[in-house]
């Protein structure tokens, strides 16, 4: 996959995302977008299909634009086999999505999670659903889930095993 061709994907997943949440939320969604990266633990079983990057093990980048997402992920022609993407709060001017990254990069499509019409390695997931949530009832984002969302996927990649 080109850098152009993960660049036209990420802006594709990220309105195809912010559709989604639109079913959900009562927010007024902007289209200009800012991502949260979160890197997950990947496998170590020396699979040598794929590149990893230790590095990035927890790490967890804020507030970035699509050219810096596109810089951060596209890797020697290669992108995370899976991104999980979702809004998670939106603001006068922007919508933020989380990406939840694998750890695993390739550069073969066959390899690419939620690729049925190319559109992997993104999956489209929805908003966070307040507790207490009612089927066909819209909610609101909250303004201040920023830090208790990151602290819940932390705690899951914590206890997920990376597949």
């Amino acid at each position: 996959m080109t850098k152009q061709e993960f660049s036209f994907r990420l802006k594709n997943a990220s309105f195809i995302a912010l559709d989604f949440a639109e079913r959900y939320v009562s927010d007024k969604l902007k289209p200009n977008f800012r991502y949260n990266v979160i890197f997950t633990f990947p496998n170590h079983d020396n699979n040598v299909k794929f590149d990893i990057y230790p590095e990035d093990e927890g790490i967890i980048k804020l507030n970035l634009t699509n050219i810096e997402v596109i810089d951060l992920l596209y890797r020697k022609n290669k992108v995370p086999i899976w991104i999980d993407i979702n809004v998670l709060k939106s603001s006068r001017n922007t919508t933020t999505f989380n990406l939840l990254c694998a750890g695993r990069y390739s550069d073969d499509d066959d390899e690419l999670y939620y690729n049925e019409d190319h559109a992997g390695p993104f999956g489209i997931k929805s908003p966070t659903f307040p507790i207490g949530y009612k089927e066909g009832e819209k909610f609101k984002l909250e303004k201040t889930n920023i830090f208790r969302e990151l602290y819940s996927k932390i705690k899951q990649l914590c206890f997920k095993k990376s597949f």
